[in-house]
């Protein structure tokens, strides 16, 4: 059985043994370290990125032509704020939209100026080249219309095209000039416009940043950010406690938070809200997942509000791919009865006999070895054993879990990404047969191989697509929210919120509430 003590990490047992004894902080004004749960860097390209944790350098190294405030997502074209670019403005149809860029914007280590030509050139390549084109599909033409003015032409029309494209991590705006020069060295060594550089990319330790003296806007306060990487759980807490760094990535598992507050009461803990959506994919090229009886019985057999309860404060409950504070996403009660999928683990039983499976059946399943992957799959393992569905259980390290995800190696797998309120962003990272993941892994995130392996909602896709106002673009993706619920190709887990865990001395400059699970620390000061 499945038990809220066995789910505790390694890292309380070292509690119980005493080791824990808070020391003195190792202040350092002039250095600001942050620790993800990661082996070690892969790649700073933002148009290469599939490793979460890589983001925390390259949000310091890159920026958007638009942005939301710090610390929140953009829901309405309101939302966004003037950034590289100055102005811009769209077509009554929102089809064409051109950007009036800001002048004297300078990239890093004497690169120079930052121009059209610049801009053109990271749309396309996030188009025809990034880990994730898919999203940028509906660009049918980038073009420098002045020197500092793009003009940007889409295929079809999109009134959040702010948030669905441009202000998304594989167009952030990159040297055109670097990248030549640099080829295959870029993936490590990339050149931006953001408030800090590059100066040491160390495949073990992590990147190691300094501040861009010839930034455009207010310079960076901390002149050194390093973002290192310690994916063991009980090394990432003690370099906290012990002051060797400054924030880290906390541990999404049962207990976590209070035993934390427990040994050092005044710590900080930023939860992003809804942070990480976490996505069940049936891959419906493995038997028996065809069959969507057997996926309604596994919906039915897994009881998601032990999950909230268990990653509590993270964790808040969603009963469609959106959760329901977003604006596709459903709450229970408005759900049609037979969509909601509550947890019925008779109903389930029930559904697997009418299947010819009344004894249930045994599926190899990989999970991440990372606390918040692994405690959903063990918490789901035990609640289908008990309607006869045996998950056979490897838990792997990280980066071989995504690397084997897309190479279809993978049954049940979840998916944990920070993604925006921006419907048609969400839907095009895992619905659209475009998305489908391939064995070459050259694929999107369609882990499923939803409007592939069975029809999807390639044509509601469309017709969000020929909306041109906000409204109609959102009860247009209502449709498309409801088509997935009753297809059930994947299916949305509770959310939990991105954590981090910093040092009461470090003040981030600015209010956290949601936005994608990394930050800037370009405002954050070090205070008494």
């Amino acid at each position: 059985m499945l038990t809220r003590r066995s789910m505790l990490g390694s890292a309380f047992a070292m509690t119980a043994a005493g080791l824990y004894a808070p020391r003195v902080w190792a202040a350092s004004g002039d250095t600001l370290r942050f620790a993800s749960a990661a082996g070690g860097p892969r790649k700073t390209d933002p148009n290469q990125t599939t490793q979460g944790s890589d983001n925390w350098a390259v949000i310091q190294m890159f920026e958007y032509l638009v942005m939301p405030p710090d610390g929140k997502f953009g829901v309405k074209p309101e939302d966004f704020a003037p950034w590289l670019a100055e102005s811009w403005t769209t077509s009554d149809d929102a089809k064409t939209w051109v950007f009036t860029l800001r002048k004297g914007v300078q990239f890093h280590k004497g690169y120079g100026e930052m121009t059209a030509d610049d801009v053109v050139r990271s749309f396309l390549r996030a188009r025809d080249e990034g880990v994730s084109t898919s999203t940028y599909s509906n660009l049918a033409n980038v073009t420098a219309s002045g020197a500092y003015e793009v003009t940007m032409q889409l295929s079809n029309p999109d009134p959040m095209f702010l948030g669905s494209t441009v202000a998304t991590r594989n167009a952030m705006i990159v040297s055109k000039k670097a990248e030549a020069e640099l080829g295959e060295k870029f993936a490590t060594d990339p050149i931006g416009t953001g408030p800090y550089q590059i100066d040491t990319f160390d495949p073990d330790k992590g990147m190691f940043l300094s501040r861009h003296d010839g930034y455009w806007g207010e310079p960076a306060i901390i002149p050194k950010v390093e973002c290192l990487y310690i994916a063991d759980t009980t090394a990432r807490t003690l370099a906290l406690l012990a002051g060797d760094v400054d924030m880290i990535e906390g541990v999404r598992q049962p207990g976590w938070v209070p035993q934390m507050q427990q040994q050092k009461s005044d710590l900080i803990f930023d939860i992003t809200a809804p942070g990480s959506f976490n996505t069940l994919f049936f891959n419906l090229s493995k038997d028996p997942l065809q069959n969507i009886q057997i996926r309604k019985a596994i919906m039915h057999g897994i009881n998601k509000q032990e999950i909230v309860d268990a990653l509590q404060p993270m964790a808040r409950m969603s009963y469609t791919l959106n959760p329901p504070n977003y604006p596709t996403g459903f709450a229970l009660e408005d759900l049609p009865e037979d969509l909601r999928y509550e947890y019925d683990p008779d109903e389930a039983k029930k559904m697997l006999a009418d299947a010819g499976m009344p004894n249930g059946f045994k599926i190899p399943v990989n999970t991440s070895q990372r606390e918040d992957y692994k405690t959903q799959h063990l918490i789901i393992q035990e609640q289908l054993r008990q309607i006869g569905i045996e998950l056979d259980l490897t838990i792997m390290d990280h980066s071989a879990y995504h690397a084997a995800n897309r190479e279809n190696l993978n049954t049940l797998n979840i998916n944990s990404s920070s993604l925006p309120p921006v419907p048609l962003y969400v839907f095009n990272q895992y619905a659209p047969s475009s998305a489908n993941m391939t064995p070459d892994g050259k694929g999107g995130a369609n882990y499923s191989h939803y409007g592939v392996e069975m029809p999807g909602v390639d044509d509601l896709l469309g017709q969000m697509l020929q909306t041109t106002t906000y409204d109609d673009y959102v009860a247009k993706g209502r449709e498309v929210e409801l088509q997935i619920q009753r297809d059930l190709p994947m299916a949305g887990l509770p959310t939990i919120g991105y954590l981090v865990v910093r040092n009461p001395r470090v003040d981030i400059g600015f209010p956290l509430e949601g936005g994608y699970a990394y930050w800037r620390f370009c405002k954050a000061k070090f205070v008494a």
